[in-house]
């Protein structure tokens, strides 16, 4: 299972919670990105980016309703 160590705080950035503007020279940076789920404050880190692609494509009804692309895909390929 994927964990990550936050999804609060921002791998890159400056102020409160990595928060402030985007990642620059200047930013507070994170050890390791993998661990966070935000790689600024307005982008979805690699890992987490990964996830979600892999979600619509092959992830459950829960999260797919009423199906994945994969499916999508199968079903258009049959007409």
């Amino acid at each position: 299972m994927t964990r990550f160590v936050s999804s609060k705080i921002a791998c890159c950035g400056q102020g409160p919670y990595n928060g402030i503007g985007l990642c620059t020279p200047i930013s507070n940076l994170c050890p390791n990105r993998d661990l966070y789920a935000f790689w600024d404050p307005f982008h979805p880190s690699e890992k987490a980016n990964r996830i979600i692609v892999q979600q619509i494509l092959t992830g459950s009804n829960q999260y797919m309703h009423p199906m994945n692309l994969t499916t999508i895909m199968a079903l258009d390929s049959r007409t």
